[in-house]
């Protein structure tokens, strides 16, 4: 397996990461378009895309 793959953070982790609640990133999805990707009935988030989102200022708006 090649270790430069970025692995898939599950809602719990990103949730974590960011410090906010799962209804809080559903609305950044839905309303910001917060990078997320929907594997069937889970919500997957690549960390580095999540954080420049936020980076970029898109979470404030």
């Amino acid at each position: 397996m090649n270790s430069n793959v970025e692995r898939w953070y599950s809602m719990k982790e990103i949730c974590e990461h960011l410090g906010v609640s799962r209804d809080t990133v559903l609305i950044w999805i839905e309303k910001r378009n917060m990078p997320a990707v929907k594997m069937g009935r889970l919500w997957k988030f690549k960390v580095s895309e999540v954080d420049e989102w936020t980076r970029s200022g898109k979470a404030a708006e």
